[in-house]
């Protein structure tokens, strides 16, 4: 996975919302607006949304990366994000919802590099008033793998730490069969194509060290970084991944934790307003 060399810079600046007004009309002269997008990645196209904020001066802006499969888009978080003058981008992978290509763990990292690329690209911030030098990602749940080296992490799934999780806290030893089996279940795989649960499983068997995003603390460390935790299991994974920062020397690592569903089902607005107070409280202004 290549996306801790693409991704530079975490510096961020938060700014009030961004609205020019016409001296006498008072219409905003560069309103807020969504455009559909299609990304190229890896011979297929991403699809997505691109939120952007009113204004016409340069934006901060954050890419949302969903989880496995992603019924929870977080699209909310967009709204809030770009009410508070962010753009946001939004995508889904190759080989989910209806975007072409297969899907797998290492094409969805690959995809997270493309959209990180695209908006740090000097025409693509021009055209979509991006500034460059203030660009944040928020991964939630597998999301949260693809974003280890950014900002934001939402309930992170440490995809490569699957199978020893599962030694020690499953009455059974992991395998293939049963991780595949719980890939498998809730509906994960019918938003997927070009893949099943037994290929996921072995994915993740073959590749646990690369998958295993505590690999990345020291990469990351110098950087500010912000892990959310809720009542779902994964929150152990999440601390060990805080204390591996902490021990690389990261002084800006924070934690929240709430006691809620995987998808923060009634702490939404909460959830909103703390990524938004910890950029305003943790990041240079």
């Amino acid at each position: 996975m290549k996306f801790l060399h693409i991704f530079a810079s975490t510096v961020l600046l938060v700014l009030p919302l961004a609205a020019q007004s016409a001296a006498n009309t008072g219409v905003t002269v560069t309103p807020a607006s969504t455009r559909q997008m299609i990304l190229p990645s890896h011979g297929n196209m991403l699809l997505g949304v691109f939120y952007l904020a009113a204004g016409a001066e340069p934006h901060p802006t954050a890419i949302i990366l969903h989880g496995f499969p992603g019924f929870e888009q977080n699209l909310d978080l967009a709204q809030t994000l770009r009410a508070h003058g962010w753009n946001v981008l939004a995508m889904h992978y190759r080989g989910s919802w209806g975007v072409k290509g297969d899907f797998s763990f290492a094409h969805a990292a690959e995809d997270a590099d493309t959209e990180v690329r695209y908006v740090l690209d000097p025409a693509n911030a021009h055209k979509y008033r991006i500034d460059t030098h203030r660009v944040i990602v928020i991964g939630h749940s597998m999301g949260g793998y693809m974003a280890a080296s950014a900002a934001v992490l939402i309930s992170a799934w440490n995809i490569g730490a699957e199978y020893e999780f599962r030694r020690h806290t499953g009455p059974e030893a992991a395998t293939i069969e049963g991780e595949a089996k719980s890939l498998e279940e809730d509906s994960n795989l019918m938003p997927l194509a070009g893949t099943s649960g037994e290929a996921l499983a072995r994915e993740i068997y073959k590749n646990q060290q690369s998958l295993n995003f505590i690999q990345f603390a020291p990469a990351i460390a110098p950087r500010p970084v912000f892990v959310i935790t809720a009542s779902d299991g994964l929150a152990p994974a999440d601390h060990a991944l805080v204390e591996a920062l902490s021990k690389a020397g990261d002084t800006h690592v924070s934690e929240q934790h709430w006691d809620t569903d995987h998808s923060y089902s009634d702490r939404r607005m909460e959830l909103a307003n703390s990524i938004l107070e910890w950029t305003q409280s943790n990041l240079p202004h």
